[in-house]
């Protein structure tokens, strides 16, 4: 049953750090462009194109070959590239052609080729562009066929993976110029320009995935000094404010009137309050009952009186991963404008030694009614997910 709530909204200045400033979670993303030409007239840094065993070209690579008087098919007769998937050869300043750089990217088999192996040789692309210091370049990927994968589904998932691949935590280094990433600006191309249409909606879509992940990724990186339950809940609010979401933000007052002990019980060791975060897209129905993602937001978990080992424990940032993912996919889902309704809860607060935290069997009452005797600190994560379930 839901319980009316006056929620707390969380501005800038609620947000408790004492940390350097973060990044954009958005920096680093490449500008992606879908277009259909003939590759060998193409002004690029860099033309990146298929070849695979047996000496075979993909279409593009045969225009360019014979572009370039068979530069591409002299070098698989020598051997220079055998066409064993996820191979590369970068080609500086070929003949006949206005482009700087070509690189083969060797994709196996063809008869073979899937989507497994596209998201390989994507990666090993992307790795060998940023090596090279390229910053443009004009991928012939998705005209490789896959079965029962059309071109949009391949140019989601190059874009996905480019993205992924392009990845680079450094938002809290001092010298950001130094450790900007090279690779700015991919240019998809096509074989069909009947196909532009649904090429561009997919570039939109695996554009608006990868700003998800990317987000979560981001989110997961900060340290906890950071990156906490205030911090989280801000940039919740920041994602509603862009997408046209409701948000609600609980704070530990209003988390009390619902009697979520358990939950509460979890932040007590901690200076940093607890935050119950709520995301709401309306994209289908008023009659249709909405999808509800759950996901723990632990900023930092120590493991409490029950303190975890020190030996990496400064990974246990990461134990906010599933609120991360959460307010990622929900940045997704709004950029697409998905015809669901979605609610993402996220529990968030950090689980510390301190004088009022949990000790090893104490008992709590959750929102739901139940006691629950804690035997181990450190099992934090279900005390504060049970209290976000019963309210969802």
């Amino acid at each position: 049953m839901y319980v009316p709530v006056n929620p707390v909204i969380i501005s800038p200045e609620n947000n408790i750090s004492y940390g350097p400033e973060a990044r954009n979670p958005e920096e680093g993303m490449m500008e992606y462009k879908v277009k259909s030409g003939s590759p060998e007239k193409q002004r690029s840094a860099c033309l990146v194109l298929a070849v695979f065993k047996d000496q075979l070209l993909s279409p593009a690579a045969s225009c360019v070959d014979m572009a370039t008087g068979h530069t591409i098919s002299s070098l698989l007769k020598r051997g220079d590239i055998t066409g064993e998937c996820a191979t590369f050869l970068m080609l500086p300043q070929v003949s006949g052609i206005p482009a700087k750089r070509v690189l083969l990217v060797a994709c196996g088999k063809k008869a073979e080729f899937d989507t497994k192996k596209l998201l390989k040789v994507t990666a090993g692309a992307i790795r060998n562009l940023r090596h090279n210091n390229i910053t443009e370049a004009s991928l012939f990927l998705p005209e490789i066929p896959i079965d029962n994968i059309d071109i949009g589904k391949r140019i989601e998932q190059i874009i996905i993976q480019a993205t992924h691949s392009n990845y680079k935590s450094d938002s809290l280094k001092t010298d950001i110029q130094e450790n900007k990433l090279p690779l700015q600006k991919i240019t998809l191309f096509i074989p069909e320009r009947s196909d532009l249409t649904a090429a561009r909606q997919a570039l939109q879509n695996g554009q608006a995935i990868a700003a998800g992940v990317n987000m979560a990724r981001q989110l997961g990186d900060l340290p906890g000094n950071i990156c906490t339950p205030s911090y989280l809940a801000g940039q919740a609010a920041e994602i509603a404010e862009d997408f046209g979401m409701k948000i609600k933000v609980l704070n530990e007052k209003a988390m009390e009137k619902l009697s979520m002990g358990a939950l509460l019980s979890v932040s007590r060791g901690s200076r940093q309050e607890a935050r119950l975060i709520v995301l709401e897209h309306r994209g289908g129905s008023s009659k249709e009952a909405p999808v509800v993602l759950v996901g723990k937001g632990l900023t930092f978990d120590a493991g409490g009186i029950s303190l975890k080992p020190s030996s990496a424990m400064d990974e246990m940032k990461y134990d906010m991963c599933g609120g991360a993912s959460v307010l990622g996919t929900m940045r997704a889902i709004a950029e697409m404008n998905l015809p669901l309704n979605v609610i993402a809860i996220v529990p968030s607060s950090e689980n510390l030694p301190d004088g009022d935290a949990n000790k090893p069997g104490d008992i709590v009452t959750s929102m739901s009614g139940q006691t629950i005797e804690i035997l181990n600190t450190d099992a934090e994560g279900r005390l504060i997910l049970c209290d976000a379930l019963t309210y969802a």
